[in-house]
């Protein structure tokens, strides 16, 4: 994990050629198996793969408790490269602050991230960059101090990625 410029950049390297770790980025089927914390379940309403296209999804944590979120799509080169926005949002799609709590009020709206895909070693190397987009300075300052945690949970949902792809393969 490194940052620069406000933005937190996750590097790792899968088992999998590109062409596999870009599909299950990208798929319907295969997103709906990973995506997500552990224990969760994804529901999948709606799924476009093309610019300004729409994955709109309902995370349900092994509680019971639900959050719908999307991703808009701004860039899609396959098999190197996919660039989206992450934000929450109600059922209908429309966008929404995260469903945290008063103490999350200044989490960005907007979150850009930015993948690349490099093969490399029989392997597959994924760097994702991710940070605000559109965010005041306040929501900027906010997402910094999460970085740690947005780690973890990214962490975990590649250890989630890891096992899907050994079942692939």
């Amino acid at each position: 994990m490194t940052t620069t410029e406000g933005q937190l950049r996750i590097i790792r390297t899968f088992k999998a050629p590109r062409h596999l770790l870009f599909k299950v980025w990208t798929e319907t089927e295969h997103l709906s198996k990973w995506w997500g914390p552990k224990g969760s379940t994804l529901h999948v309403a709606k799924h476009e793969l093309k610019p300004q296209g729409l994955f709109h999804y309902r995370l349900t944590n092994p509680d019971g408790h639900q959050m719908w979120a999307k991703f808009i799509y701004r860039e899609i080169d396959a098999p190197e490269k996919l660039v989206f926005l992450n934000c929450f949002s109600d059922e209908e799609g429309n966008t929404f602050p995260a469903p945290f709590g008063p103490e999350f009020v200044d989490f960005p709206l907007e979150v850009n991230h930015d993948i690349s895909f490099a093969e490399a070693d029989g392997g597959t190397t994924l760097t994702i960059t991710v940070g605000p987009h559109n965010a005041t300075p306040k929501q900027q300052a906010f997402y910094q101090s999460m970085f740690e945690s947005m780690r973890q949970g990214f962490d975990g949902s590649f250890d989630e990625l890891d096992g899907y792809l050994a079942e692939l393969q």
